[in-house]
Parts: structure tokens; sequence; C-alpha cells
């Protein structure tokens, strides 16, 4: 952890100073960007809360400091008291202070709900929050950032010039492998607004060891954080990378810059950010977030069904609705259209989907796509026959026994990339061998949601795997993998305690392979009940 105490120097690109050089450059947003907010939470907007798992909140302490973090850990932490009050949880010590901003995220959905307010009173480890506004924010940050997709490679920070905060222990690392962020900002009176940020690659661009850009690039032409700014310069920021439960977080100072040169180094194929805010850090670190690590936000079993609400197309609407008074003629009335006809908020997602590819294409942006466009695979279900095999790398085998060795697997760039699942499910490794190719399932032996997986492999004679995995598999050998697979696990509704007790090797349901047995008795502690799961049919008999 390192803080700067130091102002901004004079020397560097030109700051734009006014309201009117933004939206000269930027220009004003439309009548339907400016009338999707409502003053209240009503009955979408909570059933988002119900839904959302974690959220990015900005806040300031009692001394006046910056902070946005992430906060949650399961759907519902929010409490919802009145359609005008919600209450949570902020990380001790920290004391939530004046206005407050946080957005809502939904794994696997690209919009986010935004709610701002004021943080009234403490009680009982929380913190009331008095809503005065909440809406729909756009999908484009999730989308450019690519949140809920496997992670991609992360690349090699940049050398630093000189030191500073961003040289402190992991945060350059965490820089280059982080494409989405939350940035809070606040304005000169008793506002404040947290939006979610995202770019292909690293969301930063560090210039030096106390410097960052962040590109603002064409979108709705809603530019709240780049006003506040101007009025206040004091902002914070939250940085997440997909797959990892730690958080970087940043404080500083922001100027924004038309900079030719240094909007170019930003270009995609070809086209430059039309703004780039410049951060004068003071304070970087790198922490653990219990928020994200308990919401498994990148594990298949976490993200919203994509069948049930919310539906944020329909809430989006039912907010412009209740402003269509202020809308003009022709907007209002297909507002209207659009919610009274029923399936229309699904016609509606399909066109808002191409027209935020159309928007981003032009920005330079390719292979994107929206993630209602591609749904996580549901747990429980093997992965499409066209789709390849999930490459992984052998980094680790332990000899448990003289017969059973335990084979520790990861992504072969080293990515944190969790390997999610439910318990009661397997995994097909696919295996090169002797030119052929040999496909086994096994149980994972280590924990959901792990960045390594586990699984262990007793040699069974004649068994062609198992003796390969014995004699032949060596650190640092390339598998294949599908899943994970199978539906014999516990529903959504079991009980709340519940003992599983298994017997044997190999005790992978659903697929018979070289012997495989499995014996597994639940004991609901409210009263006794006999599981023995079929491993030809995965389901219980």
């Amino acid at each position: 952890m390192q803080t700067r105490q130091h102002p901004p120097g004079p020397d560097g690109p030109r700051h734009l100073t006014s309201a009117e050089e933004i939206d000269a450059v930027i220009g004003r947003p439309d009548t339907i960007t400016l009338r999707k907010q409502i003053g209240t939470l009503d009955e979408g907007c909570r059933t988002v809360l119900a839904h959302s798992p974690v959220a990015a909140l900005g806040y300031r302490d009692t001394d006046g400091t910056a902070r946005t973090t992430f906060v949650g850990g399961a759907p519902g932490f929010a409490r919802v008291h009145s359609p005008g009050r919600f209450s949570l949880t902020v990380p001790a010590p920290a004391v939530a202070h004046g206005p407050v901003s946080l957005f809502f995220l939904l794994p696997g959905v690209g919009e986010v709900l935004r709610v701002n307010g004021t943080a009234a009173v403490r009680r009982n480890g929380e913190t009331a929050v008095d809503v005065t506004e909440a809406y729909v924010h756009c999908a484009q940050a999730v989308i450019r950032s690519g949140l809920w997709e496997p992670p991609r490679p992360a690349r090699a920070p940049r050398p630093m010039a000189g030191g500073g905060p961003l040289t402190g222990p992991g945060v350059g690392d965490f820089l280059a492998a982080s494409p989405f962020l939350a940035l809070s900002t606040w304005d000169s009176g008793n506002g404040s607004d947290t939006s979610p940020r995202g770019d292909r690659g690293a969301v930063a661009r560090v210039l030096d060891g106390r410097t960052l850009a962040l590109a603002d690039r064409r979108g709705n032409r809603r530019a709240d954080c780049l006003h506040n700014v101007l009025q206040d310069d004091r902002l914070s920021l939250a940085a997440l990378v997909p797959g990892r439960s730690g958080v970087l977080h940043i404080r500083g100072r922001g100027a924004i810059t038309d900079d030719a040169a240094l909007l170019e180094t930003m270009a995609l194929r070809g086209t430059p950010p039309h703004l780039a805010l410049l951060i004068d850090v003071e304070h970087a670190e790198v922490t653990g977030n219990g928020a994200v690590a308990a919401a498994r936000l990148w594990t298949p079993d976490a993200r919203t069904d994509p069948g049930r609400p919310p539906d944020m197309m329909a809430l989006g609407s039912a907010h412009l609705k209740a402003n269509s008074a202020q809308l003009g003629r022709t907007s209002a009335w297909v507002v209207r259209l659009l919610t009274s006809v029923p399936g229309a908020s699904r016609l509606m997602r399909g066109a808002v989907n191409r027209a935020y590819l159309s928007a981003l294409r032009k920005e330079g942006y390719e292979d994107l796509r929206t993630p209602e466009a591609a749904p996580p695979e549901p747990a429980g279900r093997a992965g499409a026959a066209e789709s390849p095999p999930r490459a992984v790398r052998v980094r680790e085998i332990r000899q448990e026994t003289p017969t059973v060795r335990t084979l520790v697997l990861e992504d072969p760039a080293g990515d944190a990339t969790p390997f999610g699942f439910r318990p009661g499910q397997f995994f097909t490794v696919i295996a090169d061998v002797a030119g052929s190719e040999v496909r086994r399932a096994y149980s994972a032996s280590s924990a959901p949601g792990a960045t390594r997986l586990e699984l262990t492999v007793k040699q069974v004679e004649g068994g062609l795997f198992s003796t390969y995995a014995h004699h032949g598999l060596r650190p640092g050998d390339r598998l294949g993998l599908r899943g994970p697979s199978g539906s014999f696990h516990t529903g959504a509704h079991s009980p709340g305690h519940l003992v599983l007790i298994a017997g044997g090797s190999g005790i992978t349901p659903g697929q018979r392979a070289e012997g495989q047995v499995l014996t597994c008795v639940g004991f609901p502690l409210s009263g006794v009940t006999l599981e023995i799961g079929d491993p030809q049919t995965s389901a219980p008999t």
C-alpha cells in the first residue's frame, strides 16, 4: 500500500475546464436518456435488488475520503424498507457519510441498475440509504469488458517510470489484467455518481507510477462523472479481474483532456476515444473482497437465470413510461406501445443488442457479443458437441497412496480462471493415449470455484486412462476438459442442513468408467431419507 500526498503538477496534456468544452466534444444526451430516472425503488427495482449478489458502492468517510468498493455477497443483501429507503452493510471500519451511489450487478446480464442517494442512519452495523434516483444503465461497459465471458490472458504490466502509488505490491499486475472498474465522483452539492467502465484488455492505461488514463469512448452522451470532476476533482475507483476475488482500490484527483497524442495511444482500429480522464493517483492498494468472493460471480450456478426476472428491458421501459409526460409525442407513443404489447420487451432486447454492437463497432471494437447472445451453460449439462474442450495443464501430481494420485489442473496461461461446478457433478478428461483419443469422467476433489481443479485417479488394472495417468502423465502436460456435467446434485430447494456420506473409489455419478461405482446416502437433519444414486441414470433411486 502506498499513499501520495502531492497535488498534480502543472505540466502535461491540456485540461478541459468547462461544461461547455465537454458538451462541445460529447454532445448533449437525447430526451429519452434524460428521462429514464425515477425517484424511488419501484417493483422492478426491488426485484433487481432481490436478485443482485453484489454492487459497486461509492461513498465518502466522515473525514471526506473518497472510497469505492464492492459490497454484498448473496442475492438480497440490500434490504428494502420502503420505496425510498434500503440498507446494506458497509465494510468496517469505514462509515458512509453524505451522498452515496451504487450500481447493482446481475451475473450474466449486461445492464446494471444505478441507484443514487444519501447515507442516513447506521444501525446494527448497517447503513440506510435514502433514494434520490434510480435508473437502468446501458450494457456497453459490460460488453466492452467481456465481464461475463471467460477471462482472457492478461498482458504483462508495462514498466513504470519513477516511483509512486501504482508501483505498490500487485498493483501493476492487477491493472494489466483488469477490464472493468467502478468509478465514483461527486459534484459540489449533494450528488454522487458511480458508473461502470469497461474496455478490451486493460480498462486503465498506466502513464507512470502515479498517473492513470481512462478512455472516454462514445456512448449515450451522458457525462455525469466528467461534469462532476469539473466541480470536485476528488474521485475513487474499484477494479475487478474476472475469476479473482481481489479488488484494486484507487483514489486520487481527476482531470479531463482531449490531448490528441494521448488519445491516439488508446485508439482501436484507428478510432481514438474522444476524451480521456486523467487520474493523479494518491492511493492504490489490492485487497481481498469478501463480497466478490462470496458472490462467486464467475461460476455457472451464480448466473441469473435468463428465463426469470428481472427483465431489464421491461424495467427501463417502465421507467420511461412513468416519465412519458416529459417525452415528445412520438417517443411517448413508442414507450406506451412497448409497455402494453405482450412480448414487446423480448423484441426490444434483440433490437437493443444490435444497436449496442453497431455502436461499439464504430468505436473500433470487434469480436464482441452481448451477454444474452451467449448465456452461460446451465449447470448440470454437458457442453455443446461442436464447442471445443477447455484446455488445461497439469500443474502438479500428488501421490496419495501407491495406487491413487491426484491431478492438479489449471489454465495453460496460468490465469486465475475458476472451475465452477455443483457438488455431485463430474468432468470429462480428454487425453491422447498412444495416438487415440481417450475420454474418462471423474468427480472433482477440490472445492467449486477454485482456480485449480483436482481430480483423484485410482489405477485400475487394464484401465487405459488410469494407467496413463499413473505412468505416462507428467507436470506440464496438456489435457482437454469438458463439463461440468451431471444432474446428481442438490436442487434449488434442498434442506438447510444436509449430510452426504460417500463410499468407494472413483465415485462419479452419471457415467461408468473403469469400474466406478457410487453409493451416496443423504440425511436431512429434519428427518431421515435414503438415496442411493444409480451411476447409469444420474438420478436417485
